[in-house]
């Protein structure tokens, strides 16, 4: 009776990936489609034990509680501002995860074999599980070793471009060449035990060794894509894995999560004006410390004249960046918005696709401050309307506003869709400083005759302007 709904109970569970994911494209929407993801995922763990039978489920017990521990920790106590340094780790976890399942049946499948020669295909159980094996072992190993690498450099640990000359592109294509060769070789002939053995471990450590060399060149610029993209390589290893282990279910899912992941990349890629392969081959952008020289023409305001020039306006829209999740002013912001819509103006928040360090990164901060979901507009659909805006309000937001990138055929961001906010009547800058974002170039907008900066904690030069324009009511 069981094996017989088993099949129509993995469909229910990956209709519910399915519907998740739908869901996850909408910001309204995003937390549903959440729930749905999570509770199709305990059903998939629910009936894949089902399906295994009389197993010892200590171990895996102690798996669930573990993980579960760890995650619900992870999600209360990090900050929104760490949430990319999280997805990174969590898509590294996965490609591990994927990994460990190819080792093991390669050490289950030449455990017997000690002293004598290994023929994988049948020890496996197929060609197809002897493939998908080997690719599971090295698209998870470099999604690991390229996600923890991810992680360093978004929190700074790791800083700038390292392995920037161009021979890297060639000695990483060679070590895929050599990888996949080798685990093809393991394949189509018996080998010795202790050579296979080797093998296996020139595979791992090879694969570990290209998404460090991969992922250690890309500049911090590109990080947006390169999470997306690693996200995308999580999802084919399961994939793999589910191949390895003859899971149905784990096959679609990571499938779902592989396809997902690369259309995000793409729409990534796009939204730079950059292919993936100018992503991964080429070096753009990368901290570069403070570069406040090459501006003639900025104007330093405060809090409160910024207020004042909100006595005559009808239309703010913000733009946040990363500085906002830097400083947690996201709920000051709102509160700021609050208090100009019950003044009768109009209040929007654009929202460019690769703003703050993964993709929807503003669209979940501002979400946990409440914003309502019909004022978060998207760059193309707000775009038209910055040259009837009387006032921009630009947060933390650097690259994605920088006027170079359609006036300055020389400048490396060049033909990127931006925020046209250089276009309205007047356009506030709230920064620290002037120091360059990921691309490491001046920003043209500071330079601008419309623009103004507030130097300054993001969140604490907003309480400044709502403690303005609560004494102009």
């Amino acid at each position: 009776m069981l094996s017989q709904l088993l099949p129509l109970a993995y469909l229910a569970a990956a209709s519910l990936f399915i519907f998740g994911i739908r869901n996850l494209s909408k910001v309204r929407t995003a937390a549903r489609g959440n729930r749905l993801a999570a509770l199709g995922m305990l059903a998939a763990i629910i009936l894949t034990l089902l399906d295994l039978g009389t197993i010892d489920y200590r171990w895996i017990l102690g798996g669930i509680v573990v993980g579960s521990v760890v995650g619900a920790i992870a999600a209360i106590r990090i900050q929104m501002t760490q949430m990319p340094e999280m997805v990174a780790l969590f898509n590294g976890f996965g490609g591990a995860a994927s990994a460990l399942v190819a080792l093991s049946f390669f050490f289950r499948a030449i455990a017997g074999h000690a002293g004598g020669d290994v023929d994988l295909i049948p020890a496996l159980g197929g060609a197809s599980i002897g493939v998908t094996s080997v690719l599971s072992l090295l698209v998870g190993s470099v999604t690991f070793s390229g996600s923890l690498v991810a992680f360093m450099k978004l929190n700074g640990t790791i800083r700038g471009n390292h392995l920037s000359f161009q021979a890297i592109n060639i000695l990483n294509l060679i070590l895929i060449v050599v990888l996949l060769g080798l685990g093809g070789a393991l394949l189509v002939k018996p080998w010795p035990y202790l050579w296979a053995m080797i093998a296996f471990l020139v595979i791992l450590v090879g694969s570990l060794k290209l998404g460090v060399t991969t992922t250690l060149r890309i500049g911090g610029a590109d990080m947006p894509v390169v999470i997306s993209l690693l996200n995308s390589l999580s999802g084919v290893a399961a994939a793999m894995a589910g191949f390895v282990v003859q899971n149905y279910l784990l096959i679609i899912s990571g499938s779902l999560v592989g396809a997902s992941g690369l259309i995000l990349t793409q729409i990534m890629c796009k939204a730079m004006n950059r292919t993936l392969g100018e992503v991964l081959f080429k070096n753009f952008g990368g901290s570069t410390g403070d570069k406040d020289d090459g501006y003639s023409n900025v104007k330093e305001s405060s809090a409160e004249e910024v207020a004042m020039l909100m006595e005559d306006v009808s239309s703010v829209v913000f733009v946040p960046g990363y500085g906002l999740a830097v400083a947690q002013a996201q709920h000051t912001t709102r509160e700021l918005a609050n208090l100009l819509e019950a003044r009768g103006i109009d209040v929007k928040y654009a929202i460019h696709p690769v703003a703050g360090r993964m993709p929807g990164h503003m669209n979940v901060l501002l979400a946990e401050a409440d914003v309502p979901y019909e004022q978060l507009v998207e760059m193309d659909q707000i775009n038209p309307d910055f040259k009837t805006t009387d006032l921009v309000i630009v947060l933390g937001a650097n690259d994605v506003v920088n006027p170079a990138a359609t006036n300055d055929p020389s400048s490396p961001i060049y033909g990127m869709p931006i925020l046209n906010v250089h276009e309205a009547r007047t356009v506030v800058i709230v920064k620290r400083s002037l120091s360059p974002g990921f691309a490491g170039i001046a920003n043209h907008l500071f330079d601008n005759d419309n623009s103004i900066m507030v130097f300054g904690d993001a969140k604490k030069v907003l309480q400044e302007m709502v403690t303005e324009v609560k004494q102009l009511s």
